[in-house]
């Protein structure tokens, strides 16, 4: 018997065949096959994670709690529909923390869209090398990226899109100093955010996306009503709901104000909140008080 993956053209047996899908089609194929638009955002600290685990080496207890985790959201009907691992959080561990991300992305590559949180962007010759690196080596399904040196310093990922692969580019995140520099009012009196929300939909390409924070509803607004009266499908990262305080409920509501039909593309992330929940729930059953976290923001999401 073969193994149910999603992002492959598939026979009626359900074994792959050749061919990749698209990022998009990606996207659609696991909200489907999950009933979730639930992106599960793996940001490891080891303060945090069980005691329990306390006697194993530092990259097999960021393996074993996440997986356990995954595993478990997997053997639901409805559950998780995408896994952004942020590169700061494994690579703050060295060598442990950077083997543990390669052996969580091959485990779940190919069940999950793997989407590396690791926010490059940089001159084109290295921006090439960053895109070897997140799809060559990391073997992501997509990347974030930081848009402020300009299109080539986001080109070779614009280049892999063709290439069935994603590109999440900052326009609006989620955090409290976001506003320092994204809401400067340019001399055409739009925010920044908006120029870049603009730039991207000039720049459309299937595969290219958008991280706009929860934390900031309007603006989220605003920025799917860009892409909106393009008429470019593009699928939005959106970080902050947890233990940023942003309500998945009232995302998902934004989302389908503008344009339902998207929804499936579209990727509500929460991390610590499903992690460390058991921390909250007052339990050391951390797998069942993460499911619990996962099935609150599903219903508040409501049918995709």
């Amino acid at each position: 018997m073969c193994s149910r993956r999603i992002g492959h053209t598939e026979s009626n047996t359900g074994c792959k065949v050749v061919g990749m899908a698209s990022y998009l089609e990606l996207l659609r194929s696991s909200a489907q096959q999950r009933a979730s638009i639930v992106c599960f955002g793996l940001d490891p600290d080891l303060q945090q994670l069980p005691p329990s685990s306390a006697m194993l080496s530092r990259e097999e207890r960021i393996v074993q709690f996440y997986s356990s985790i995954i595993d478990a959201a997997l053997s639901e009907p409805q559950s998780i529909s995408a896994l952004k691992p942020n590169y700061a959080y494994f690579a703050q561990y060295g060598f442990d923390g950077l083997r543990a991300l390669k052996t969580l992305i091959e485990r779940y590559k190919g069940k999950l869209p793997i989407i590396l949180d690791a926010k490059r962007g940089d001159i084109g010759k290295s921006s090439e090398a960053y895109a070897k690196e997140a799809f060559g080596f990391w073997n992501a399904d997509a990347v974030t990226l930081s848009p402020y040196m300009g299109r080539d310093s986001i080109q070779p990922f614009l280049e892999r899109c063709k290439e069935s692969k994603g590109a999440y580019v900052l326009v609006r995140t989620s955090n409290p100093s976001a506003s320092d520099f994204q809401s400067i009012v340019s001399d055409e009196g739009k925010p920044l955010y908006l120029e870049v929300a603009r730039k991207l939909a000039r720049w459309h390409t299937a595969g290219l996306g958008a991280v706009v924070g929860a934390t900031a509803l309007g603006e989220l607004e605003q920025v799917l009503w860009v892409f909106y009266d393009e008429r470019k499908e593009t699928p939005f990262l959106i970080p902050g709901v947890g233990a940023q305080g942003a309500s998945a409920k009232e995302t998902a509501e934004t989302l389908r104000s503008v344009w339902a039909e998207a929804m499936p593309l579209h990727r509500i992330n929460s991390s610590s909140a499903i992690a460390y929940a058991y921390k909250k729930a007052g339990t050391d059953d951390y797998v069942g008080a993460a499911l619990a976290e996962i099935r609150r923001m599903n219903a508040e999401i409501g049918k995709i």
